[in-house]
This record gives C-alpha cells, structure tokens and sequence, in this order.
C-alpha cells in the first residue's frame, strides 16, 4: 500500500494552477471550485545557502582493504568538515575494493585535504587522494 497522495486531475473538481511571482518568491495558487474552498501552497524560488553549495567529492585510492570508514572520517576531519565518507565494499565478499570517496563542503578545504593526504602513507599503503571524476555510465 502506497503513502502517496495524488492529488485529483484537474477535470474532476475544476482546479487551476497558477504561478505569481510575489515579493521574490515563486507562490503557485491552487484554485478549487468555490465549494471545496481555495488552497494556496508557497514554493520559495530561492533555496537556502547551505543547499545551494555542491560537495566536493574526494576520491582516496590505493586504500588497505582493512581500512574503515572511521578511520578515514578521522583522517580527513584534519583537513576540515566531512559530510560523509563512502568506503566503496565489495559485494561478495564484504571486504573494501580499496577506494572511497569523501565529500567535503568547502573547496578549500577539500584542496587542503588534497595536499595533506596525497602521497600519505596509512596502514603501509601510499594512499591517492584527488578530485572526483564525473561518474560515466557503461552500457
């Protein structure tokens, strides 16, 4: 059983969607036939700061397949904020492939990040720390 509300078509109660532009803000009207009433829902045009910034996506290759997610949020943390870290796992076995991505939100901090942990030896392996490459898709 679906949570989804979907809202009648416009045919069955005579409803009309309209966009106004109000004092910056994009404000779309939902107008219903005068016995059911009118229903107004506000859409803001701008969305907050923090949502407008993209992470920077880190990739760290050349990992210890017995490195942790843990270990690798402490390590990044001395650079800066991290979001998240994505230790990429092999399926059938559980254990890592040897590579994560860590998102940061500032690109200053993923730079320092960069030229911190570049080159830099963790549990015997010399780790390769750069920019994430676009994800391609294969047929």
């Amino acid at each position: 059983m679906s949570n989804e509300i979907t809202p009648p078509s416009t045919s069955e109660i005579g409803v009309t969607l309209n966009r106004q532009e109000i004092t910056g803000s994009l404000c779309r009207t939902l107008t219903a036939d005068p016995l059911i009433g009118t229903a107004v829902i506000l859409f803001p045009a701008e969305l907050e700061e923090s949502s407008n910034k993209m992470d920077i996506r880190i990739y760290a290759g050349n990992l210890n397949k017995a490195t942790t997610q843990e270990e690798l949020t402490a390590l990044f943390t001395q650079a800066g904020t991290v979001n998240s870290v994505d230790l990429v796992m092999d399926k059938a076995t559980g254990l890592s492939k040897g590579f994560a991505f860590i998102s940061m939100p500032d690109q200053a901090e993923a730079d320092k990040a960069i030229s911190m942990f570049n080159a830099y030896s963790l549990a015997d392996s010399a780790l390769k720390v750069n920019i994430a490459k676009p994800r391609v898709e294969h047929a």
